[in-house]
């Protein structure tokens, strides 16, 4: 018997510790129990994003939180720089679009960053309401240098809105040192918890939009969740299960140490891109992000069939390529709920499935290099949550 291993980048594996706190019985919302137990939860989300600004929890995805960002911050009509260069980042382009705002899209081949420069040049030749783009784009597996692009946003009147639903607890990003207005995230990634909360965060500057945007909307109606929090509440029914798992996540995420944690996903982000040069095999991205690798696959291997045999065979569960990508890549997570030996437990599981299916290469190469990336003392590779 196998047990079930999730390298997909969202969801990710949940500790046993959220499981057993989400297993207690549901008590009513609207009580001092429950206002308590978020006021909690908010002051780790603020350490977790690395800012002094309110954080928001929605019941709802990561594009639930995001659209929300847009829709209550941006004017009708309102001028919007996009960058984009994944699925992601595309689809906070179709959410401006069906606004019917004035678009302006900076893309780069799915693989490649949007550079800092070409940020400032984009910048230099119109005026914006907001720039939008995804810090870690999932898709691509791909980083933007955001602290850099920040730098150039700030000197407009622009807010910065930041898809970081997998940087935010797996990468470096500090929104008010870097000056990032609005950034969001989703509870199934980095977070260790199931689908089915977002969260964002939002400047001073993004809290004076939200007053002067009349915007429809009543559910994504941040004025509505801002005034709630004041009372370490939420305006409408909030996901209580979701949000006692929060609570322990943030626990265990804090108790590590939130440089710990990145340097943990940067190690099996180092170890796993080791691996696959060892075994002749090539990162997708130009610019690779370490909360989750995007490989391509060689000539020969089919993508379905690979992915399949990972699943029936050992229980392991790697993710597709998307769009223009799918049968060419797939896509493994170092977020969250992972520590070494899970990484290089994958890394064998997918040389035996290899070389099964016929494809040549020195086998147990992989392994050996990945191990020799983790052998470094000071690199912490285990998360405190498998330590208890």
């Amino acid at each position: 018997m196998n047990r079930m291993r999730l390298f997909t980048p969202g969801p990710t594996s949940v500790p046993e510790e959220v499981l057993l706190e989400m297993a207690r019985p549901v008590f009513h919302h609207r009580t001092q129990e429950y206002r308590a137990l978020f006021a909690n939860c908010n002051q780790m989300l603020q350490k977790v994003f690395q800012t002094a600004n309110p954080v928001l929890t929605i019941a709802g995805s990561g594009t639930a939180a995001y659209e929300a960002a847009m829709i209550n911050t941006i004017p009708a009509g309102g001028k919007v720089l996009a960058l984009s260069n994944g699925k992601f980042a595309e689809r906070w382009v179709t959410i401006a679009q069906r606004n019917k705002y004035d678009v302006t899209v900076l893309k780069a081949e799915y693989g490649c960053a949007i550079s800092p420069s070409q940020v400032a040049d984009a910048l230099g030749k119109g005026t914006y309401d907001a720039v939008t783009l995804c810090h870690s784009e999932t898709s691509t597996c791909t980083v933007l240098d955001l602290r850099a692009i920040a730098a150039h946003v700030r000197r407009t009147g622009a807010i910065l809105i930041v898809d970081g639903i997998t940087s935010v607890g797996a990468i470096p990003v500090k929104p008010d040192e870097w000056g990032v207005d609005i950034l969001v995230t989703g509870s199934q990634k980095a977070l260790m918890l199931p689908p089915g909360l977002s969260f964002l965060s939002l400047s001073e500057k993004a809290r004076q939009k939200v007053q002067t945007v009349g915007q429809p909307n009543l559910y994504l109606s941040l004025s509505h969740y801002l005034k709630s929090l004041a009372d370490n509440d939420v305006p409408w029914t909030p996901a209580v299960t979701l949000v006692r798992g929060l609570r322990i996540s943030l626990s265990l995420i804090l108790q590590e140490g939130l440089e710990n944690v990145w340097k943990r996903t940067a190690a099996l982000a180092r170890a796993t891109r080791a691996a696959a040069a060892a075994m002749g095999l090539k990162v997708f991205s130009s610019s690779p992000v370490d909360s989750v690798t995007g490989i391509r696959y060689p000539d020969g291997l089919d993508d379905k069939a690979f992915r399949g045999a990972l699943r029936e065979q050992f229980n392991i569960h790697l993710a597709a390529g998307q769009g223009t990508m799918q049968g060419k890549i797939f896509r493994i997570s170092h977020m969250g709920y992972v520590d070494a030996f899970d990484t290089l437990g994958a890394i064998s599981a997918m040389e035996i499935v290899m070389r099964r299916q016929g494809y040549k290469f020195n086998f147990g190469a992989g392994v050996a290099a990945a191990h020799q990336e983790l052998a470094d003392p000071a690199v912490e590779v285990a998360p405190s949550a498998k330590k208890t």
